[in-house]
């Protein structure tokens, strides 16, 4: 049974989502501010977080910014706001999703769903897989990414991104796909989400941000600096 801390100082809030995710067979534990739920990221462990952003004392951004210091649990941020700042903010501190509020219980189960979905651990690699290109190295197998000898810091779904488009350089990528592939066929999100995640990812790759290559009406290509 998954286990599901909802984070949110507004207490009908997190019964509605608790009553949904007991509903779908979720385990639920409740924090009504950042701080109480970083105290009971570091006592026990969550399969997934649900925590708002506009709290009193520490907010929803910083807590993630702590749990992230010590766990990798996934993360879905609720927000009153859907301003682009906010979501890049919050993609980069590392969050999976990013849901505005008011939101549908219904939809919010399904991106739940899909996140740990998305987030369940592979099977361990058999071989190391290591893609290098000039100054860009791709580490499949311990999912590091390195530019000119020096790690970056990226987020997980960047990660996921530039694995998958990596593996399938060379190959005209549509946004459909990609969404599909990375997201998967029951994301609900906004399409925006992939450009999003493109411009993080070409800031991430620096001086090799070429290799990934816009195809107008189409979608992306990995291409390693061929226009």
């Amino acid at each position: 049974m998954y286990k599901i801390l909802v984070v949110d100082d507004e207490a009908n809030i997190r019964k509605l989502i608790a009553k949904y995710a007991s509903f779908e067979g979720y385990q639920v534990e409740e924090a009504s501010d950042g701080e109480q739920a970083v105290g009971l990221c570091r006592s026990g462990s969550f399969d997934l977080i649900v925590m708002d952003i506009m709290m009193p004392g520490m907010d929803g951004l910083t807590a993630c910014a702590k749990i992230k210091e010590f766990s990798d649990v996934p993360i879905i941020m609720l927000s009153a706001r859907g301003e682009e700042y906010d979501k890049i903010y919050g993609f980069r501190m590392g969050i999976d999703d990013y849901v505005v509020k008011p939101f549908s219980p219904k939809e919010l189960m399904l991106r739940i769903q899909a996140v740990l979905k998305r987030c369940a651990p592979p099977e361990a690699a058999k071989k190391k897989e290591v893609y290098q290109c000039g100054g860009l190295t791709v580490d499949f197998t311990a999912r590091v990414v390195c530019v000119d000898g020096k790690p970056v810091n990226m987020s997980p779904k960047e990660y996921d991104l530039l694995f998958y488009m990596v593996r399938n350089r060379g190959i005209a990528l549509t946004r459909e796909k990609l969404i599909n592939e990375v997201w998967g066929y029951d994301y609900y999100g906004d399409a925006r989400t992939l450009d999003t995640h493109i411009k993080l990812l070409r800031k991430s790759l620096g001086p090799y941000s070429s290799g990934i290559v816009t195809l107008r009406g189409v979608g992306y290509r990995f291409a390693m600096g061929q226009d």
